[in-house]
């Protein structure tokens, strides 16, 4: 999972670009960059391994000169994590472009392929972030006979959505020339874009992101969510306009953003996150009350801090004591997202600590967003029995993650996931929990969908093992052995991808 975020104003935007990273540092903690766009069409690039507040220093800030740049924050779902895969990428034809992508191609071996035999391009990384650019770099080369237009923009992304396959929300800046931000044609991925009146009350200043939150912290008015198959384009003027870009669409956000990614104070496709947290801990508590009406539970724990929310409207539909039981280290990272499972074993008691008063001699329920490899449910579990606790019950806001995810977050090989081949008894067992209690997938989609009811199909892939856009075969594999995780079994595989092409 990657944040990505844009900025054409009528002032320096280095700063405002810094601070939109922070605000979207959840969303991957592995690089960050920045370039920005001067006056002379100069591009100017700083991008590194790291944190954001460790990327960018003073020295860095001063030279990221101009009113118009781009910014992207990166977790590897795939490949290395060296400072060659960070982002944003650069090709110097036609005009020099760069470009951010939150997402994940599935056909990017071919594209690959092509651009090498037939484009006459070199792809210096693994990145399918590099593979996207230089397809719409190519494609940008057959409508300039009229020069640089936004219909020619437009044109040139319409090729990309026939080339290109999987899940992207892309920004990209050409030299001197504009902005641009386009969304995958079933909308997978989430981006927005918003306006504010410039500093001298003429014109408007633009920011594309990730999610709202970032245009909210800048000051930005959000307009709306970009639509699937949709690109917008705006010139250094702050002259904006839109399209849609691709013949077959359907919106089908990645329902896991809701769950986990999202900031609670954003707002995607319509759809405050909080709010429909709020109603995912409401029909989960409806659902212990439905088929455990004779339950013990004393009080009501949440895993900070995306359980939080729904902990707490478990709690109030329950009519059962809520009470904070862990304190979390601010100073470590998000562990589902930090890459390799060794550092997300090491830094689950680094980062959580139970206070012993809220545990000793009581059955607790505790509350998380999800249960994916379950190496932190258990060390959890573990960690409320030590405090004193007689028995632990544990609960998911989400319903058992069974497979792997191919549109950008970092489980690819069914193998890691917990819930794969196990049964929720067997899932229970593996985290040492009295019990477990998994959200219903029709409760969860409930409790987004009550948003927005225009949102047509959900990606609950994870989940159910169906695939929106399909899958080329032996795909499975291929993204395993990237990670370096090894083949998965051809069983497995051969399951996934029976569900997958389902579609």
């Amino acid at each position: 999972m990657c944040g990505v975020v844009g900025i054409v104003g009528q002032g320096p935007v280095n700063q405002p670009l810094y601070d939109a990273l922070l605000v979207l540092q959840h969303r991957g903690q592995d690089a960050a960059g920045i370039v920005t766009s001067d006056a002379d069409g100069r591009l100017h690039l700083r991008k590194d391994n790291g944190l954001v507040r460790d990327v960018f220093h003073s020295q860095h800030m001063q030279t990221l000169l101009g009113n118009m740049g781009i910014g992207h924050v990166r977790y590897p779902t795939a490949g290395s994590s060296s400072s060659a895969e960070a982002q944003p990428f650069y090709v110097n034809s036609p005009f020099g472009i760069t470009l951010g992508h939150n997402g994940n191609l599935i056909n990017a071996r071919e594209l690959k392929q092509a651009l090498f035999a037939t484009d006459r391009r070199h792809i210096n990384t693994d990145s399918d972030s590099e593979i996207l650019l230089n397809v719409f770099a190519q494609e940008l080369l057959r409508f300039l006979d009229n020069g640089l237009t936004a219909d020619s923009v437009f044109n040139a992304v319409e090729r990309v959505h026939q080339r290109a396959e999987g899940a992207y929300a892309v920004v990209a800046m050409i030299a001197g020339r504009g902005l641009l931000a386009f969304r995958d044609p079933h909308g997978i991925r989430p981006i927005v874009y918003g306006s504010r009146p410039g500093e001298d009350g003429r014109g408007r200043e633009w920011m594309v992101a990730s999610e709202s939150a970032a245009l909210e912290s800048q000051g930005f008015e959000l307009e709306r969510d970009l639509a699937p198959g949709e690109a917008l384009f705006i010139t250094p003027e702050g002259e904006a306009a839109t399209r849609v870009c691709a013949s077959e669409t359907s919106l089908n956000p990645c329902i896991f953003e809701h769950v986990y990614f999202a900031r609670p104070d954003s707002v995607m496709d319509n759809v405050f996150v909080h709010r429909a947290r709020m109603r995912m801990g409401t029909l989960l508590g409806e659902k212990i009350r439905r088929i455990w009406p004779e339950h013990d539970i004393d009080v009501i724990v949440p895993i900070p801090d995306t359980g939080r929310t729904v902990a707490l409207e478990m709690a109030h539909e329950l009519g059962i004591k809520y009470r904070e039981g862990f304190i979390k280290n601010r100073y470590i990272g998000r562990t589902f997202i930090m890459p390799g499972q060794t550092k997300r074993q090491k830094s689950v008691r680094q980062k959580l600590n139970a206070i012993s008063l809220e545990f000793r001699d009581k059955n607790v329920m505790l509350v998380d967003d999800s249960i994916v490899r379950g190496t932190t449910s258990r060390e959890i579990v573990m960690m409320a029995r030590e405090a004193g606790a007689k028995k632990v019950y544990f609960a998911s806001a989400a319903p058992p993650v069974r497979y792997p995810n191919v549109y950008g977050i970092d489980m690819p090989a069914a193998h890691e996931l917990i819930a794969h081949d196990r049964d929720e008894a067997a899932v229970c067992e593996a985290i040492a929990a009295d019990r477990l209690i998994y959200q219903e997938l029709e409760d969860l989609q409930k409790s987004v969908r009550r948003g927005n009811s225009s949102i047509e199909e959900f990606d609950c892939s994870v989940f159910t093992g169906e695939y929106v856009t399909g899958l080329p075969p032996d795909y499975l594999e291929y993204l395993a052995g990237l990670r370096g995780d090894g083949l998965m079994n051809t069983p497995v595989a051969g399951e996934i991808l029976d569900l997958a092409n389902k579609k």
